[in-house]
């Protein structure tokens, strides 16, 4: 369900800063990443929420992870040409053989006059596998 024009943060709102210890990936996008209306295509903001919440459950499954599932994704503001991205992922859940994690994605925005605002969540379900691509089950020593 789309949320309300006073529900979504403003341009001229900064976000709180996430813990940087769970920073994954940092990319700026390209003009060549640009759709008709100027803004970053949606679908290339995805694929770099799916490489970042991969990068987590990578670390978590000590191993090979596919992505089974986009439980959720949420686009708040749109990105821009120049916005410096910032990927953040949180462990949600361990399964067997299932990993869920919370990805949420930053925007750094006019230098000059530094601005943060959140432009993205989304939660991913990836799967552990085998060599062979094989479901497999998820080391239980996780730190």
């Amino acid at each position: 369900m789309p949320e309300s024009a006073k529900d979504r943060p403003r341009s001229t709102e900064s976000a709180p800063a996430p813990d940087a210890r769970n920073l994954v990936v940092r990319v700026m996008p390209r003009p060549s990443d640009v759709n008709a209306n100027g803004d970053i295509f949606g679908g290339w903001i995805m694929a770099q929420v799916d490489l970042a919440g991969a990068v987590l459950s990578a670390r978590i499954a000590q191993g090979r992870v596919v992505t089974v599932a986009v439980n959720q994704f949420v686009f708040k503001q749109p990105v821009s040409v120049g916005d410096l991205l910032s990927f953040y992922a949180t462990l949600d859940r361990i399964g067997r053989t299932s990993i869920t994690v919370h990805v949420e994605v930053y925007a750094e925005r006019n230098p000059a006059r530094l601005q943060v605002v959140k432009v993205t969540q989304a939660n991913l379900t990836y799967v552990a596998v085998d060599n062979q691509g094989k479901p497999r089950a998820v080391p239980k020593n996780q730190d």
